[in-house]
């Protein structure tokens, strides 16, 4: 007699199930046991609405998490950058596998880069985070640019350039990837340029707490750096009290010596979506050893910001 299957829940788009199907397989892999994807759709999914006004964070996450609680769904998978920040009674993320490339990319027409874009190209993005930090590479650079909001699938988003409504779209690398489209890419933004967004192309596998078997059966696709690194961002963003439709980049990577990995920088910016004002802190240390240490890398950096008039920057605080 075969397990029975287990059953992932997972967002609509293309996107997600591309994703989803990937940590499925992995999920067999380890268990032994068939997954089946139950399609779930979200109010992120639905509403037309840009989704600063919507609420941002959570949007594509509460449907899901229902279906989790009622028992609809043994696990499901969301975009960690999607997640807010506040633990969930009752669920645990049993597992962040490897991170996918967590920089922005452009896919532009006539094959162009950031640095080769027409003076008054207009580039779309949902996203604050990005238009700050444009703007403000825009102002530095001395070149004129405009931002436009856009919402919508990898499909509708390339689709403005290909008709020529948009010079460019900004996108997460990660996304493209899992979908295959990366070809199409432009440009890839060096994190100098702009910091992603706190948790961008990571992965999380959550299912309920009392699920003890498949916690640990999950833990096994769970990667260690990976999870501190997002642990450190997803702090900051938590302590400067912003929701994932705040202007906050931030990105926690590993600085190795050869094979072995020695500390952890932790890069922070906030800024006005016009660019005119951002403030960006970096702090570098050993690589937190602990879920605690991890945390409170992401506080201390996040005061510094607030020292130096990040709070004011937020716009609406999240509520």
């Amino acid at each position: 007699m075969t397990e029975k299957a287990l059953r992932l829940g997972t967002r609509r788009s293309k996107l997600a199930m591309a994703q989803s199907g990937q940590v499925a397989d992995a999920v067999s892999q380890v268990t032994g046991r068939p997954v089946e994807l139950v399609e779930i759709t979200t109010y992120g999914d639905t509403s037309r609405e840009h989704l600063a006004q919507i609420g941002g964070t959570g949007v594509f996450v509460a449907a899901l998490r229902d279906a989790l609680l009622r028992g609809e769904v043994d696990f499901a998978v969301h975009s960690l950058k999607d997640l807010p920040t506040g633990q969930h009674e009752g669920l645990v993320v049993a597992a962040v596998p490897e991170r996918e490339d967590p920089r922005d990319v452009v896919v532009a027409r006539d094959a162009r880069k950031l640095t080769d874009l027409p003076d008054g190209a207009r580039i779309g993005t949902g996203a604050p985070r990005r238009m700050a930090q444009l703007n403000a590479y825009a102002r530095a650079h001395g070149v004129e640019i405009e931002t436009v909001p856009i919402r919508g699938n990898v499909d509708t988003r390339i689709g403005y350039v290909r008709s020529g409504e948009l010079d460019a779209v900004v996108l997460a690398a990660a996304g493209l990837n899992r979908v295959g489209r990366i070809d199409e890419v432009t440009d890839f933004l060096s994190v100098d340029t702009v910091l992603p967004a706190p948790g961008q192309g990571a992965l999380a596998v959550e299912c309920a707490a009392d699920n003890a078997s498949l916690i640990a059966a999950l833990a096994e696709l769970d990667e260690p750096f990976t999870r501190v690194a997002v642990t450190a961002e997803r702090s900051l963003l938590a302590a400067l009290e912003a929701g994932c439709s705040a202007p906050v980049g931030a990105l926690a990577d590993l600085l190795a010596d050869g094979q072995t990995v020695k500390e952890m920088r932790l890069r922070g910016v906030v800024g006005t979506t016009d660019g005119s004002t951002l403030v960006q802190l970096s702090t570098t240390g050993p690589v937190p050893e602990t879920h605690e240490a991890a945390l409170a890398l992401g506080r201390e950096l996040a005061t510094e910001m607030l020292a130096q008039g990040a709070a004011g920057l937020m716009g609406e605080r999240a509520h």
